[in-house]
């Protein structure tokens, strides 16, 4: 068969992807963060010394929901782009991209590595850059569409250095909840 595709055939096999990725990223994002024990009710992120731009819990949730919705859609545009030249690259650097950020917060939250955090991170940022440059070479609205995402992220680094930064003492350390007893 050597026929294209028409237009409606296009946009069924993009829609279809959206309906699997959209939901499939969000979910692993969720399942990150609890596997990090991310969120308000880590004690140790609470008594972590913040910065004053640090934005409130709630705020993290919002954006992170919102820019894996927007890196599901990029994502189906690449996919949905049979036949493209930079296609199959641009799948795998999303998908490398994306192992790293689901390793951030069990990394970060769950490991209490802000320094291993931090280089996961200045990794992170490159691999998302390299992504957003395949995704252009495929689809220009796909590579745009990261943009946001890789902006939030240098956001997130700088967030990271600043708690490694003003919480050098933190870095590592367990608080294992058990009460200590001495007896003399």
């Amino acid at each position: 068969m050597s026929e294209l595709a028409s237009q409606r055939q296009l946009r069924m096999g993009f829609l279809r992807w959206l309906t699997v990725l959209v939901p499939g990223i969000l979910l692993l994002g969720v399942l990150s963060g609890e596997a990090g024990m991310s969120g308000p009710d880590s004690q140790w992120f609470a008594n972590l010394v913040k910065p004053d731009y640090t934005p409130p819990p709630a705020a993290f949730t919002m954006v992170w929901v919102l820019l894996y919705i927007v890196m599901g859609g990029a994502l189906a545009l690449v996919v949905a782009a049979r036949g493209a030249r930079w296609r199959t690259a641009a799948i795998l650097a999303f998908l490398g991209q994306l192992l790293l950020n689901l390793a951030w917060s069990p990394l970060f939250f769950a490991a209490h590595r802000i320094s291993a955090a931090l280089l996961l991170l200045g990794v992170l940022d490159l691999a998302v850059l390299a992504c957003l440059v395949l995704f252009l070479r495929v689809r220009s609205l796909a590579g745009l569409l990261l943009l946001p995402y890789l902006g939030w992220l240098l956001f997130a680094t700088l967030l990271n250095w600043q708690f490694l930064t003003l919480n050098p003492d933190a870095d590592g350390q367990f608080d294992s909840g058990a009460a200590v007893r001495i007896q003399l």
